[in-house]
């Protein structure tokens, strides 16, 4: 992942639990619908980087937004998942993230 464009002291930290919001707004989302109100936990802070719904339509991305590994248990998210423990991660923007 390339490098981030500021320092700021992030909202969530690695172990927080996090709630992705249920938006279905129009346009280039990179945030994936199957993930789209569930609850997780923060892995890992990469850093601020511009925001690429914006910069899918040319726009500069900015303010740059804080962008997380969030995990999920795969079972919370496919209800018929045969494994206990098994987890699916996915790269957040913060925008899309609430506290659980």
């Amino acid at each position: 992942m390339g490098g981030a464009m500021s320092t700021r002291v992030p909202r969530f930290k690695p172990g927080d639990r996090v709630h992705v919001r249920f938006a279905e707004p129009p346009g280039h989302i990179r945030t994936p619908h199957y993930i789209r109100g569930k609850t997780g936990t923060v892995e890992r802070y990469y850093g601020d980087f511009p925001n690429p719904e914006e910069l899918a339509y040319g726009k500069d991305g900015l303010p740059p937004r804080p962008l997380y590994l969030v995990g999920f248990s795969q079972r919370d998210v496919w209800q018929e998942y045969p494994v206990a423990g098994d987890k699916v991660y996915v790269d957040i923007y913060e925008h899309w993230l609430e506290p659980a």
